[in-house]
């Protein structure tokens, strides 16, 4: 009988001997769909070893498949060659290229993988038509590439199930049962045991293909594609994420927060009763306790809102379409349409947001990470706003707000960005296909924003909860309320609502401040609450977004873009408090 320590043992000779199999692709052709659909698995984030990509990692009894992020632009090549320079002589790349531009993506990828063992798959292959003539095609290039060529769909591969059949529950399996799918059975069998035999005999990839396929199709174009037209509703549509959790604020969050209040007094009562510090770090106005109802009512749904909007954006390839609406105008401010919507994901969380500037351009990367910095109003910070125009009977404000927050980051991006990026030639205008979004996908999508949230932010959440804690015990922070309240006077304001400014430094939350007993907001004037609310949410990057510059770029680097984005702030909220005051008095 085997004993606890021998399954231990087994459990990690199988680790070691699991085959890494690193998917190599453009943006949006397919790549994490079809690892989702190969192995069955949720992935988990990471780095790639030796490197600063990151990583997907999807495992199966047999193989780890590491999705790297998709190749984007010429500047993003060096991240994926850093990559594959880790890749030993006994792991296997897989290439993925969609079968509307076969050709074009491997003279550009070729050249990356070149002498690395592998194979290729080809995906979008439902959008061919299946011929003999193309079936020869795709023979001919293999022969050529000299390694395995799978065509599939990669939303109808199926992972056998235990016992060698096929996952009935899949909505694709009933279609396959009314006829073939193309691609999914091309040779008379299924597209997941064809991948399965490419890893089993994979082979060594060539710099370039001498053979051509020419199936280069263009998908239909839309609205997206008209001019001024398009732009717009991309720019609406990127801001549908803030309209849901506008109304679910407004529908929901006020009605539930004093009910999540009152289940979490008990709690909060027995924990001030605890020694200290604890009963400090948990009981007290800023005590983790105190603000977990904040937690769930307020930042959970937010964030849960922005990741599954986006997931479905995502999927259906709405997001690419709107990438390449936008790059145009983007451009002028030193951004790329792509690092417009990594800006708008961090209204969910600024963490995987900036920690996904990875894959930008290194001339657009950390004009990114500035503009996720200041104007991306995360889980925390968004919600706070709401509950504060909500509470002032203000509601209306929130259109202003987002205008003037808009506003204020692209002329802070245009300023700061360096002038190659502002110059650069480089042209997305690369469409994909629109789709029904597949649910699977999008929970997979919201599952790993998810986890970013509770995995990493959560915890800093947590620290960032003890410290403002500790300094309200000791009375650090009124302190320095005290000190900068004549400041205040500068924006136009009264010295209690400096105490909101300093606490919504340390964290977005303490915004919500502005509305506690005794706070400034009753005898604020709109213009007033605008102001308090921008210059808290602004000011300086939460502590957590700043932690998470920090281990991406430097620490240094995080201090100047802290310093630089203080200064700005300053000055737009002068502007916006005294030139709101003469025109609405």
């Amino acid at each position: 009988m085997k004993t606890q320590e021998d399954n231990r043992k087994q459990t990690k000779d199988e680790r070691i001997e699991r085959e890494t199999v690193v998917v190599v692709g453009k943006e949006s052709v397919g790549k994490s769909e079809l690892v989702s659909s190969l192995t069955g698995d949720r992935p988990t984030s990471g780095n790639f070893r030796g490197t600063t990509v990151r990583s997907e990692r999807y495992t199966t009894d047999e193989h780890e498949f590491v999705d790297t992020p998709g190749i984007v632009l010429d500047e993003d090549t060096e991240a994926t060659r850093d990559a594959l320079s880790q890749v030993t002589e006994n792991e296997t790349v897989m290439l993925v290229v969609p079968a509307t531009g076969i050709d074009e993506d491997l003279e550009d990828l070729l050249p990356l993988v070149e002498d690395h063992l592998g194979m290729v798959v080809v995906t979008f292959w439902d959008k061919v038509e299946d011929t003999a003539e193309t079936g020869r095609a795709l023979e001919m290039l293999s022969a050529d590439l000299g390694v395995p060529l799978v065509p599939i769909d990669a939303r109808e591969v199926s992972r056998p199930i235990a016992d060698g059949g096929v996952d009935r529950n899949d909505p694709g399996v009933s279609r396959r049962r009314e006829g073939s799918r193309k691609g999914d059975d091309v040779g008379g069998r299924g597209g997941y045991a064809r991948i399965m035999d490419g890893l089993e005999q994979p082979g060594p990839f060539p710099g370039r293909a001498r053979q051509s396929v020419d199936t280069r199709i263009e998908p239909p174009k839309t609205v997206f594609e008209w001019d001024y037209v398009g732009p717009l509703i991309s720019a609406v549509l990127l801001l549908v994420p803030a309209a849901l959790a506008v109304w679910f604020a407004n529908t929901l969050a006020g009605e539930l927060d004093p009910l999540v209040g009152a289940a979490f007094d008990p709690a909060v009562t027995w924990a001030a009763t605890l020694p200290e510090p604890i009963s400090t770090v948990l009981a007290t106005e800023y005590g983790f306790l105190s603000m977990g109802p904040f937690l769930f009512v307020w930042a959970g749904p937010t964030m849960l809102i922005f990741a599954v909007v986006l997931g479905v954006y995502k999927n259906t390839g709405l997001v690419t379409r709107m990438t390449v609406s936008l790059h145009p105008t983007m451009r002028r401010f030193g951004l790329s349409g792509r690092d417009l919507v990594r800006v708008v994901m961090g209204f969910g969380c600024n963490v995987p947001a900036v920690v996904n500037t990875r894959s930008c351009s290194d001339c657009t990367r950390c004009t990114t990470i500035s503009a996720i910095a200041f104007g991306s109003a995360c889980s925390y910070q968004f919600p706070a706003t709401l509950a504060v125009f909500a509470a002032v009977g203000m509601g209306w404000l929130v259109g202003p707000y987002l205008l003037v927050l808009a506003v204020t980051t692209l002329c802070y991006v245009a300023v700061i960005a360096p002038p190659e990026a502002r110059q650069s030639t480089t042209i997305i205008d690369r469409r994909t296909f629109l789709q029904w979004p597949d649910p699977r996908a999008v929970t997979r999508e919201a599952w790993s924003a998810l986890r970013e949230f509770f995995v990493k932010a959560l915890p800093i959440f947590a620290l960032i909860t003890f410290v403002a804690a500790i300094l309200d015990r000791v009375g650090v922070i009124d302190a320095l309320g005290s000190v900068l309240g004549p400041v205040m006077g500068l924006f136009n304001l009264p010295t209690d609502a400096a105490l909101t400014v300093v606490l919504a430094s340390i964290r977005k939350d303490g915004i919500a401040l502005l509305t506690a007993d005794g706070g400034a907001a009753g005898s604020l004037s709109p213009v007033q609450v605008l102001v308090t609310v921008y210059l808290a949410g602004v000011l300086l990057p939460c502590l957590v977004t700043a932690f998470t510059v920090a281990r991406e770029v430097s620490p240094k680097w995080a201090l100047r873009m802290m310093a630089r984005q203080a200064g700005a702030a300053i000055g737009f909220a002068i502007v916006i408090a005294w030139g709101g005051s003469l025109l609405f008095g």
